[in-house]
């Protein structure tokens, strides 16, 4: 009997986790969130997976718009104006896009039109901003995709690539 009760259990454990493991998405989506002085940043993206592939330069294509993450367009919120790179970006939700770059200095774009399909109706006239930013390699591998908000900057890393722009309000 006991030998009955478990092998079900055994049984039922590996269904349950052929069950997870299938609902997982290629590309989950993630909030990176956090404070710069009194406003409140919060990124919206889809966190895809190296899985093995050739980042930058291959899957992202270098000196060209990305929409920074997977599926639909990477948003980037503040709820009070701040400053990006000592630029002026005003309080709202932005369409975030990055044309990276091998030169150690990538652009990032923060766009009027948040929500789109990736990159493909990005449409340069709806900037509202665009910065260089450093970029380069990073020590650690990122399998997947991460963005993180700092009271001072905001960050992008995956496979083995980073960029960075300050924040301050």
């Amino acid at each position: 009997m006991n030998l009955k009760k478990s092998l079900l259990a055994l049984v039922l454990l590996v269904f349950v986790g052929f069950a997870a493991k299938a609902q997982e998405k290629p590309s989950p989506a993630r909030t990176a969130e956090g404070m710069v002085g009194d406003a409140k940043i919060t990124i919206n993206y889809s966190s895809p997976a190296v899985k093995g592939r050739m980042i930058w330069g291959d899957l992202v294509p270098f000196n060209e718009v990305w929409r920074a993450g997977a599926n639909e367009a990477t948003t980037f919120t503040t709820t009070e104006d701040i400053m990006v790179q000592g630029e002026k970006l005003p309080a709202g939700t932005y369409g975030f896009f990055i044309i990276p770059s091998e030169t150690g200095q990538s652009t990032f774009i923060f766009n009027k039109v948040a929500k789109q399909w990736g990159a493909f109706n990005y449409d340069s006239k709806e900037d509202v901003l665009r910065v260089s930013v450093p970029s380069g390699e990073s020590p650690t591998m990122e399998e997947r995709l991460v963005y993180e908000v700092k009271p001072d900057s905001f960050q992008i890393r995956w496979e083995y690539g980073q960029a960075t722009a300050t924040l301050s309000n």
